[in-house]
């Protein structure tokens, strides 16, 4: 049984990754800051909760992060797949009204996690057996292209686009594949908003499309079933008609 570790998981794309990664039989470690979340994920998986372990973890922390992948090999010796999806925004504010509080939280989380993470299974993977993993980050569309007022959480999307660029060049030695998944719009409590009215580009509010989260689910599920000699680097994955290609 193949052992996948996700961020985030519950609540939104990390609960329904988690729940799609059950169902194909994984072993999956759920991680995130809420246990009563946590619960409320592995009870959403009935009976497949037997192949899953709930570990609060916060991964702005290198502790708790190293302490999370120290459960990960106890329970199960190796670590074959990383969705790195914890993420936060911040108050959807002019720039020159951030404060750099505001500014640090976001990338405490979306860049300074996701790297923790990624650098724990990274040790893993390199040194089990057989050698080798796959990460997944979390980039969002954000990762090429800003919506209004969202500085800090673009910037960090921005950097993942690096980090898994990085991950996937220093990891070809090891076996270690990286890819990123960008998703747009998927109906999660973040996207909330856009079914009620989404700041536009030009300043205007509309509402926008989504999409089920359930095929974020689906895409990520393909990205780790590919063999190890085989890598999406990105995939996006948006709703068809949300304002993002072309003049938006």
């Amino acid at each position: 049984m193949k052992v996948a570790v996700v961020t985030g998981a519950g609540s939104g794309i990390g609960r329904a990754v988690t729940l799609a990664l059950l169902q194909e039989g994984y072993a999956v470690v759920l991680a995130g800051r809420r246990s009563e979340a946590l619960a409320e994920t592995m009870n959403l998986a009935g009976p497949l909760a037997e192949n899953a372990l709930a570990v609060p973890a916060d991964v702005t922390s290198a502790d708790s992060v190293a302490a999370l992948f120290a459960q990960v090999k106890q329970k199960h010796g190796r670590i074959d797949v990383l969705f790195n999806n914890a993420g936060r925004g911040a108050p959807g504010i002019g720039f020159d009204e951030l404060t750099v509080e505001q500014w640090q939280a976001v990338v405490d989380v979306n860049l300074t996690g996701a790297f923790l993470c990624a650098q724990e299974a990274f040790r893993l993977m390199k040194l089990q057996q057989p050698i080798g993993g796959r990460i997944i980050n979390n980039g969002s569309i954000s990762a090429t292209t800003p919506r209004p007022n969202s500085a800090p959480y673009t910037s960090t999307k921005h950097a993942i686009s690096g980090l898994t660029k990085s991950i996937a060049l220093d990891g070809r030695q090891y076996n270690i594949a990286c890819g990123q998944i960008d998703i747009g719009n998927a109906e999660t409590e973040m996207a909330a908003r856009m079914k009620t009215g989404a700041l536009q580009a030009d300043l205007t509010t509309k509402i926008e499309p989504t999409m089920n989260v359930e095929n974020v689910a689906r895409a990520v599920v393909h990205m780790a079933s590919l063999p190890l000699d085989a890598n999406i680097l990105q995939l996006t994955v948006m709703a068809t008609n949300m304002p993002f290609v072309g003049r938006g």
